[in-house]
């Protein structure tokens, strides 16, 4: 027992940490710079002013983790953001296809707690920032609500993924606030004042169906929304959670300092809506329902934007611009919204899409004044309109790995941010980041270490693809316009083979379709058309385009829509290949086709984009002459996911027994093995809400062996689920080759590996 009696003053008790990295806010930007840095063995503190970690994907908010994928509804193929977002994307698909964002909070918890380098601090705020001379941070303070320490945290090196940009605003580093004018970066889709200049935040609800009557008396502070929110009648009992991200507001107040006044606005538009739905009449099926939560602090879109030595624009995104310094990619529409979110006229969103991925340079990660200060998530250097793009979590995540390694190199050399730009460093940043799984669109890794680069690789089968199994299969009818995407050698295209049945008299039209930006997949160029006239019947089409390419690339076999056809899909499934449709997804403002308004700065094109499963089988076509793209070598290529070409090695179906051997002449001292699967890149793994067809991408093998020369087994592993295995082995082992035998996903995926990398 304490007994204390009166004293003049009492002061906190404090504790004075240091480390290499302080990172402040522990979102999945914060997060994940977090885990990725501690892998590479420096010493990071994160500060997490909540209880929990995730930030807007966390329990507490609940929006899904989305980025270049976008809701599969854009034309950004094999695009899912890599590395420990990737991991943490896949393992909650794996345990929690639900979408529970409960089941999150803890495996980001899990994550965080089992780095050893990683100090994580919960409940804590940082609240002051002191500097050893006028741009360089010395430590922040930081108080934690829970056990009343104040802590002092010191490191060389600090990164901001608070959201708001706490540390940059104390430490002075520079920072905007609100639109660019029209003049200053050319942007043709700067807002003007009527659309205003701040995205608003936006609070959900969740509902659950208690199976008998439920009534409900709103609170006193509960809004009419059929009086005060125009789009009332959007509302309705099916939707909860954050497919109500248009129920937005705050975009004309200070939307660092005004929180508390946006929440409360929010709080009577939710009370009001539920209102609405439970009491209009117009809802029977909501009378079993009840509120089972409601969001007690919003998700925050748009704050400060802080200033590093590149702002990104309009200009970087729709014209997928190329910078030496490329660390990262986005791939989300550029996604503004109305100033006065749920009580606006307007629609709740305008998103212009770029026909393909856009590089994020690293001049735009650190602060042009503050030497010392990493920025990351939503703050980094770019304009009001580039920040619609570049805004989401998925990208957040993804820009924090990038800091994540370039604190580790800094670390390495001693040196401050901006240094990185000078000798070879940020190819040395490049490829660091590209071992962890980390996709740099066009930059391949080259790692001189790397063992299976030197030696000889051989499979004992790889896919001569020569179509897709005819077996068992699906018939559709052609009521939207459908593609599916192969890899063609250049020289002549073989002669396509597909099956298609009509009632009627009809003419078919077949395109070859090709992106004319190389390593895009939005197919603009016809390359060639074939109207093919049908009888009534089933037919067996060989489609002869007659034209010859020249470089290898991937294409589109296009088929046009035609109501009175039905075309052959298989079930067989391959990596690299996927079928693409013309349709329709609202969730992305997609109608088909974007539509460029006059004088905006973004292009006119069609979207085509693959279905979900158990949608989304590929069409069922053959060639005359096979398609060779599926090779052991592609493992050395440097690539871990299709982009230009598919870069994977794909046994042949019939193999009973896949495997790669990797040889050399003389024995080496292998330690640790590294392996790429197909986790398929194209599926997007929302986080929370929307529930996904399985808990295991299809084309993952989840069964393999490791060898040595003599057949012993240095590795094993059953029910993989993870797009990366890296295997350290207990003792360093000789030998003059390496076999990885593995198993077929299933009857209808062969066996597919990326990359192999031995150190």
């Amino acid at each position: 027992m304490i007994i204390s009696g009166h004293v003049a003053e009492r002061s906190l008790k404090k504790e004075h940490l240091q480390s290499d990295l302080v990172i402040v806010g522990g979102g999945m930007s914060g997060v994940c710079t977090a885990i990725t840095a501690a892998r590479q063995g420096i010493q990071v503190i994160l500060v997490q002013d909540r209880p929990v970690l995730g930030g807007n994907a966390s329990s507490e908010v609940r929006l899904w983790i989305l980025g270049a994928t976008a809701h599969m509804g854009n034309n950004n193929r094999w695009s899912r953001e890599g590395g420990v977002i990737d991991e943490i994307l896949v393992e909650n698909t794996y345990r929690n296809p639900e979408g529970n964002p409960v089941i999150l909070d803890m495996i980001l918890l899990e994550k965080v707690s089992a780095e050893k380098n990683i100090t994580l601090l919960l409940n804590t705020a940082v609240y002051e920032v002191t500097k050893k001379v006028e741009d360089t941070i010395e430590y922040v303070t930081a108080f934690c609500s829970q056990n009343s320490i104040q802590y002092q945290l010191e490191a060389p090196l600090y990164c901001d993924a608070s959201g708001d940009g706490i540390v940059g605003f104390l430490s002075g580093a520079a920072f905007r606030m609100g639109a660019e004018d029209k003049e200053e970066f050319g942007e043709l889709m700067a807002p003007d004042a009527g659309y205003g200049e701040l995205l608003g935040h936006s609070l959900y609800f969740y509902t659950k169906d208690t199976g008998k009557p439920v009534r409900f008396t709103p609170p006193a502070f509960a809004l009419d929304v059929t009086k005060e929110v125009p789009r009332f009648k959007s509302f309705n009992a099916k939707e909860h959670g954050c497919k109500l991200w248009w129920v937005e507001y705050g975009g004309r107040l200070d939307t660092v300092h005004d929180t508390e006044k946006i929440k409360w606005e929010l709080w009577k538009v939710i009370y009001g809506v539920w209102d609405y739905i439970k009491n209009s009449g117009k809802f029977p099926e909501a009378d079993t329902l009840t509120l089972e939560w409601v969001g007690t602090i919003p998700g925050k879109r748009e704050s400060r934007r802080f200033e590093g030595d590149y702002m990104l624009t309009q200009a970087d995104i729709i014209e997928q611009r190329l910078h030496e310094d490329a660390v990262a990619f986005g791939g989300w529409a550029i996604d503004l919204h109305p100033a006065d979110g749920v009580f606006s006229e307007r629609q709740p969103c305008n998103q212009w899409h770029s026909t393909g991925l856009f590089q994020i340079p690293y001049r735009s990660l650190y602060s042009r004044n503050i030497k010392n200060l990493f920025l990351t998530g939503r703050i980094i250097s770019v304009s009001h309109v580039a920040f619609g793009a570049t805004r989401v979590m998925a990208t957040s995540a993804y820009v924090g790995q990038s800091v994540a390694m370039a604190a580790v190199v800094c670390r390495k050399y001693n040196l401050m941010p901006a240094a990185l730009l000078k000798n070879a460093h940020m190819r040395e940043l490049q490829i660091e980041l590209v071992k962890t799984g980390h996709y740099i669109p066009g930059i391949g890794l080259k790692d001189e270490k790397d063992l299976s680069a030197k030696a000889a690789v051989k499979a004992s089968s790889s896919l001569e693809f020569k179509g897709f199994s005819r077996k068992d299969l699906i018939w559709k009818n052609l009521s939207i316009s459908a593609a599916q995407i192969v890899p063609f050698h250049k020289g002549k295209i073989p002669v396509i083979n597909t099956l298609i049945k009509t009632g009627d008299q009809t003419t078919l039209i077949a395109e070859l379709r090709a992106s004319h930006k190389k390593g895009n997949f939005t197919p603009e160029q016809i390359l060639s058309s074939k109207a093919i006239r049908l009888t009534p019947g089933e037919h067996e089409l060989n489609i002869d385009f007659d034209i010859s390419l020249e470089e290898d690339q991937y294409l589109f076999v296009t088929f046009l829509k035609n109501e009175t056809v039905e075309l052959a899909y298989s079930r067989q499934m391959v990596s690299g290949l996927v079928s693409v449709f013309n349709g329709v997804n609202k969730a992305v403002s997609n109608n088909g086709k974007q539509v460029a308004p006059e004088n905006s700065g973004v292009e006119t094109f069609e979207f085509w984009c693959p279905q979900r499963r158990p949608e989304g089988h590929n069409i069922a076509i053959s060639f005359s002459e096979p398609v060779c793209f599926f090779n052991a070598d592609n493992i050395q290529n440097g690539f871990d996911r299709p982009d230009v070409l598919p870069n994977v090695w794909v046994a042949d179906p019939d193999d009973q027994q896949p495997a790669l051997s990797i040889s050399w002449k003389e024995e080496q001292l292998v330690q640790q093995i590294q392996l790429s699967f197909d986790t398929d890149f194209n599926h997007p793994m929302e986080s929370v809400l929307m529930t996904h067809p399985e808990a295991v991408m299809p084309f993952c093998i989840r069964s393999f062996s490791i060898l040595d020369e003599q057949d012993n087994v240095l590795y094993q592993l059953k029910d993989n689920y993870q797009t990366r295995c890296e295997i350290s082995l207990s003792a360093p082992v000789k030998t003059k080759s390496i076999k990885i035998r593995v198993d077929h996903p299933s009857v209808n995926v062969p066996a597919a590996i990326f990359s192999v990398r031995i150190y």
